[in-house]
């Protein structure tokens, strides 16, 4: 508090040093009041409710600060835009995102871990399988934006870049659409998908592309190119 002079200073006619101690214990009175201990009551009648929520998920916010700085969330505002839809395309698609890394499983269990989010999910699983459909016409598009948005946030070094096609079975025997025989790379006599990715020399992703089963791997790579 300093010097018996800065003491009359501060106080003036009254008394320096009972002025000072009388300060000095109401800063000790605080402290001791700011570190006293906190007893919670607990009682043993009480339950927690069947299905009430009370611990929650806050990890996948470090996943959203890169989802806006890819701009995700501003692709999504123009195909809604372009589409009109009835949902929150952002929402959904971010959902999905952080729950794939979090908790990798199907689409309807995606919407129930994302219940755990701090964040509570709207949507419901039919506007779930809708976005997928939308996003899916509109993904060499947004594939583009994602690519350019990355430029902002880094270096990418193409000047080598890596191309390679993997496929996946599915345990049914019908073929329809994308799902087709071919050669499973597992050697299942079942039907498959094939997706093919190009990646940068650093081995960060730069396109993808999904293929009907019975396409030839060499005859995948062309279109890619073109949308390099």
């Amino acid at each position: 508090m300093g010097t018996i002079y800065d003491l009359r200073k501060r106080f003036g006619d009254k008394d320096p040093i009972g002025e000072a101690k009388k300060y000095v214990a109401e800063l000790t009175a605080a402290e001791k009041e700011s570190n006293k201990k906190v007893i919670v009551e607990y009682s043993p009648t009480v339950f927690i409710q069947k299905n009430e929520q009370r611990s929650y998920n806050g990890g996948y916010l470090f996943l959203q600060n890169i989802y806006y700085e890819l701009g995700l969330d501003y692709i999504c505002k123009k195909i809604e835009k372009k589409h009109k839809n009835k949902y929150n395309l952002s929402e959904i698609l971010s959902h999905l995102l952080y729950t794939r890394l979090l908790y990798p499983g199907s689409k309807l269990s995606s919407l129930e871990d994302a219940r755990k989010f701090l964040e509570q999910p709207e949507e419901d699983i039919h506007q779930v399988y809708r976005a997928l459909s939308l996003l899916a016409t509109e993904f060499n598009e947004i594939q583009a934006d994602v690519y350019k948005r990355s430029l902002k946030l880094g270096k990418r070094d193409t000047s080598v870049v890596y191309y390679d096609l993997t496929n996946y079975f599915l345990e049914w025997e019908e073929e329809g659409g994308l799902v087709q025989y071919g050669h499973c790379k597992e050697g299942r006599p079942l039907p498959i998908v094939q997706m093919g990715l190009f990646v940068d020399r650093d081995g960060f992703p730069l396109a993808m592309c999904i293929e009907p089963g019975n396409k030839a791997e060499t005859t995948t790579l062309k279109p890619m190119e073109e949308i390099l």
